[in-house]
């Protein structure tokens, strides 16, 4: 599961800065798009991040990211936000080599796990930021130059008390709805039905976005599109009859 989630205050497209403090966060230290998560860099972790790290991670910079620049060539590029362990970016990386990746995560053992499996299966598609996926899509990334974003299983913050923690809202959102080109996708995913209703009545809201699978019969959901594999959480969920979300949605070209 990822470790992205979100503190934003309720002004449409306006994000607090990391010395204020929101209504009803008692004591932050500072607001992040993310909570970072206790947990041991092993030593093929440490390895992949001496060795590729190098190459595939890009220090975040509060000026526009010339993605052509970065890949050595001019393709679609999609952000993943909150990316966990890797092994889904790598995947679908693998799978669509005429597509560029950039991987937003500061877990560093997550960050290792996906240089690991960049250098086992030879990707040159997929960067790295290790940094607040808000600030990078603020300041790094230019305005309608996104051919999609993903965002897989964020944290759902299942407490009442801690649903505005959660990422997907309004001006989030909007933030991420300004920065697709048209025709461009967002793509979330949760195992969380309340977050998954909450998705689906923000991005239905968001007026730049529409929602790609409008079968009623679907309830607004997606069926999960073929590039995005199961995971091993994702499926031990479904032998347990657990649900699962998929929601895309396109930026109109209008």
């Amino acid at each position: 599961m990822s470790t992205i989630a979100a503190v934003i205050t309720p002004t449409p497209q306006t994000f607090p800065t990391p010395e204020a403090a929101p209504p009803g966060v008692t004591h932050p230290k500072t607001i992040r798009s993310f909570v970072r998560r206790a947990g041991r860099t092993t030593s093929g972790q440490a390895k992949a991040l001496a060795e590729l790290g190098p190459r595939f991670v890009l220090p975040y910079e509060p000026q526009p990211l010339h993605a052509e620049q970065v890949f050595g060539r001019q393709a679609p590029l999609i952000l993943e936000i909150g990316f966990g362990m890797g092994e889904t970016t790598a995947q679908i990386a693998q799978g669509q080599p005429e597509v560029d990746f950039l991987g937003c995560e500061v877990h560093e053992p997550g960050v290792g796990a996906l240089l690991k499996r960049i250098g086992e299966l030879g990707l040159t598609n997929v960067r790295i930021v290790q940094h607040d996926a808000v600030e990078v899509l603020q300041h790094m990334i230019a305005a309608a130059s996104l051919a999609g974003v993903h965002i897989f299983f964020p944290d759902p913050w299942h407490k009442k008390r801690h649903h505005k923690r959660r990422l997907i809202q309004p001006p989030f959102v909007a933030l991420l709805a300004s920065r697709l080109r048209p025709g461009g996708y967002v793509h979330c995913a949760t195992d969380w039905q309340p977050y998954a209703e909450q998705m689906l009545q923000v991005l239905s809201a968001e007026p730049l976005l529409i929602n790609a699978s409008p079968d009623a019969s679907l309830g607004g959901y997606a069926p999960r599109p073929a590039y995005r594999p199961l995971t091993k959480f994702e499926q031990r969920g479904l032998r347990l009859g657990h649900g699962v979300w998929d929601l895309v949605f396109r930026r109109r070209d209008g």
